[in-house]
């Protein structure tokens, strides 16, 4: 298996998988000097790690990261940082139904295809565990990008949005849902709550806004700003759409509504009078905010039966048992700020690179 690293310049490689020993991080490309430290990278992993709530699977991990390189006296050296995370409340018994057959709306059968040969342990290498080490590295990330401040959120689930009118920032670490309305958040435990119960699970959208960056990082070409955040974003698992700025709805828009007008700002930068391009034109970025959206699908491990079919070919009803998230997008959050956070400092040092 091959294409476990992402990234130009600051690239990162991730190993390991759901029920093995650890799983864990290289980061490789980390500007020199920066301040590095298990402290720093912690939170983001806690943001991340299940077992938080009712709204989330149930398995208990601590998510503690150790750092084995790269790192001097606090500070980045300029070499690889390898991060590691250690697994700690695997059930693989609870996967002893899916190594017989493949779960519908899962990797099983892909998998199986390609390889001729798969861990059937909670996915293996395909479970969302992975995604740990991803906050970890994007953690790394953020440090070489100070300037640029990344917020995710959840702006729907099940069919169910969020008010713009009534969005505040400060709600998105008050409750469960990392959800910026309040009352959206409240009829959240009752739809989560629900699909839970049922054995069901349900959808979201995440949305993910970065403000601070300069005008002028990305490429023209095939390094467009928007082309490698929708590839990052789509990367992640249970990942089924992306838009940036104002995405499928632009194609509902007239060419005068959609057009950011501008007018003379302070500075010599022109002021823009809206957003519908996300921040990126060309595939450059203008300076104004990011604006990306990610769409989870529901999760695929459900307790109401599904048809499907064992290694052999027969036709049989699978029930995924184990400890799974009711709603995946939640903890979707934290990785999509992350893989903003990576791609953001990666093109950070392309620029550096390609305008000296």
């Amino acid at each position: 298996m091959s294409f476990n690293t992402f990234g130009h310049v600051f690239r990162f490689t991730t190993w390991g998988e759901s029920h093995g020993p650890a799983l864990g991080a290289v980061v490789d490309g980390c500007p020199p000097g920066l301040e590095v430290s298990e402290e720093w990278i912690q939170p983001f992993l806690d943001a991340r790690k299940p077992g938080q709530s009712k709204f989330t699977t149930q398995r208990r991990e601590a998510d503690a990261v150790k750092i084995l390189s790269g790192v001097f006296e606090g500070r980045s050296t300029g070499t690889p940082i390898s991060l590691l995370i250690e697994n700690t409340d695997q059930r693989s018994k609870d996967y002893s139904e899916v190594a017989k057959a493949y779960r519908p709306g899962h990797a099983d059968y892909a998998y199986d295809a390609k390889y001729g040969f798969r861990d059937y342990r909670g996915g293996g290498r395909s479970s969302a565990r992975e995604t740990a080490a991803r906050v970890a590295a994007g953690a790394i990330a953020r440090l070489a990008i100070p300037e640029v401040t990344i917020t995710g959120y959840v702006s729907e689930i099940g069919g169910d949005a969020i008010d713009p009118a009534r969005f505040d920032r400060a709600e998105i670490g008050r409750n469960p849902f990392f959800c910026p309305d309040a009352e959206a958040a409240q009829r959240w435990e009752t739809l989560v709550d629900g699909a839970r119960k049922d054995g069901s699970s349900l959808g979201a959208v995440v949305e993910c806004i970065a403000t601070g960056v300069p005008a002028g990082w990305g490429a023209p070409l095939y390094a467009k700003l928007d082309a490698e955040l929708a590839g990052a974003m789509m990367g992640i698992n249970a990942a089924k759409g992306v838009e940036i700025g104002e995405g499928f709805g632009s194609a509902r828009l007239r060419g005068e509504e959609n057009a950011d007008e501008m007018r003379p700002g302070l500075g010599g930068d022109p002021e823009f009078l809206a957003n519908h391009a996300g921040g990126i034109a060309g595939g450059i970025s203008t300076g104004q905010p990011l604006v990306v959206r990610v769409a989870f699908k529901p999760t695929s491990s459900i307790l109401i039966p599904r048809q499907t079919v064992t290694r052999d070919g027969e036709a049989t009803d699978l029930v995924t048992k184990g400890r799974h998230d009711p709603c995946v997008g939640i903890r979707g959050v934290p990785v999509v700020e992350a893989m903003m956070a990576l791609v953001l400092a990666d093109q950070k040092l392309l620029h550096r690179a390609q305008i000296g």
